[in-house]
């Protein structure tokens, strides 16, 4: 019942999005809604600041936390609630649908992205008993939980990831409801992706820094240890796939400087090595959401040419965070528009554009290198690495921007019943208490001090 929640807006804006925000708060209030808008003038710790502060007004046991673009269908909360039966269970995460999906190939190729991440990546570590991660949204917290993980902490640009695996060292178990979907807006641009790209890459791996070490001690079984390992330094695929594309064309040069040229098929061999898996992984993902075979080639091929057209902007930024550099906390642009009914042509630039765009002609020639000195070999890679770094740098900035409608794909029917729970070899661990309620003011606003310097983030 409305009489049982407590809202939160979380704002960090500098804009007019503040006062917005405040005048719905108030309509709601009318009709007797608890809603406050929760205005920060600085952003400390960034978004990990802004849910430790509105933790401390938070009143209730369960916290249900939502980004700004994300469009929760009623009956959300009935759909999680269940699975929180169980007093050992410390966060669930719903699936992430898509508000957007058909916008451009880019928006195509994150919504297969992500369902992979969901189907098939997500669902294996929670069967498996692994460590598996909240996703910074669409996920409902047990407030003991995160007050026995050490609350929210901001030395990481993933929070989500840091706090996610200090609650199961903690003893707390997640579970994954992949069977309720909560819709989102993509990033429609290459350069709001990169924002987003940038952020989760360099997140990533100064988690995996600042944890791993304490995971490969623990107690737990040598396959989570693994498993952990492989997804906290996922983002080091990075620099090596950015290293692999540069290696191609003078490998297959200097086998035919050694006289062994002949061996044109091991590259051949090596290029499926590398990417079968990749093709089943999202293939099945492709295909589990119920898309046509066509149409999960297609998808299956844009995320092939994202993922390598990624590697060359991110392979810095990952470097960049295992040297212990803190980088802003940068939110990922939305376009929110709703209201849009054209087609609409957008620039496409971002930084970096001009090196991925060379990055992609140095391929082209390098194919023509190869064709000439007959390495047939090593013609799949360059294919794959031009394709990608040219896809990215000329194609992803132009989107075909249709009105953004909640797709009845991204509504299917929410049981509120819980599948049975997978256990994680955790243990029980006290419980903390809960801080009492600061109070708003009469507007519903509650403030903290000085101004905001970078731009905002609504969670």
């Amino acid at each position: 019942p409305p009489t049982h929640l407590q809202i939160q807006v979380l704002d960090d804006s500098t804009d007019e999005t503040t006062l917005l925000a405040r005048r719905r708060a108030r309509v709601w209030r009318r009709t007797g809604i608890d809603i406050t808008v929760h205005h920060r003038r600085r952003r400390t710790g960034y978004k990990a600041g802004a849910l430790a502060e509105g933790l401390e007004s938070a009143t209730g046991e369960y916290i249900l936390i939502l980004d700004a673009d994300f469009v929760p269908r009623p009956g959300l909360l009935e759909a999680l609630l269940p699975s929180m039966a169980d007093p050992g269970v410390g966060m669930v995460q719903a699936r992430w649908d898509h508000l957007n999906e058909q916008d451009s190939w880019l928006t195509r190729a994150q919504a297969l992205l992500l369902d992979g991440h969901f189907f098939l990546e997500q669902r294996g570590r929670y069967r498996g008993g692994r460590f598996f991660n909240f996703n910074g949204t669409a996920g409902l917290w047990r407030r003991r939980a995160l007050a026995d993980a050490g609350g929210w902490q901001s030395d990481t640009l993933t929070e989500d990831l840091d706090i996610s695996y200090r609650a199961q060292m903690a003893g707390w178990r997640f579970v994954l409801r992949d069977d309720v979907g909560v819709p989102a807006e993509l990033p429609s641009t290459a350069a709001s992706l990169l924002v987003q790209q940038r952020r989760w890459a360099q997140g990533g791996v100064q988690t995996a820094r600042k944890l791993l070490a304490r995971v490969l001690r623990g107690p737990w079984r040598p396959a989570v240890k693994f498993e952990a390992f492989v997804h906290l330094c996922g983002h080091l695929a990075h620099p090596l796939t950015f290293a692999l594309a540069l290696l191609v064309v003078p490998a297959a040069l200097a086998r035919r400087t050694l006289g062994i040229d002949r061996l044109w098929w091991l590259d051949l061999a090596l290029f499926l090595a590398a990417t079968a898996p990749f093709i089943v992984f999202y293939w099945t993902a492709a295909r589990r959401r119920g898309r046509g075979r066509g149409t999960a080639a297609r998808g299956v091929a844009g995320t092939l040419a994202l993922a390598a057209g990624l590697s060359v902007l991110l392979s810095g930024v990952v470097l960049r965070g295992l040297g212990r550099a803190r980088d802003p906390f940068h939110r990922t642009p939305k376009t929110g528009s709703a209201a849009r009914s054209s087609y609409e042509t957008h620039g496409g630039d971002f930084p970096g554009r001009r090196l991925v765009v060379c990055a992609g002609a140095l391929m082209v020639a390098a194919g023509v290198v190869a064709i000439a000195a007959g390495h047939w070999g090593s013609l799949p890679f360059v294919a794959l690495f031009a394709g990608g770094y040219l896809a990215v740098g000329l194609r992803a900035g132009i989107r075909r921007t249709p009105a953004l409608r909640i797709p009845a794909s991204a509504l299917p029917r929410q049981s509120a019943k819980a599948p049975p729970q997978e256990h994680q070899p955790h243990g029980q661990p006290d419980r903390g208490a809960v801080p009492e309620r600061l109070r708003p003011d009469s507007s519903g606003l509650v403030g903290s001090e000085t101004p905001v310097a970078e731009e905002d983030e609504a969670a």
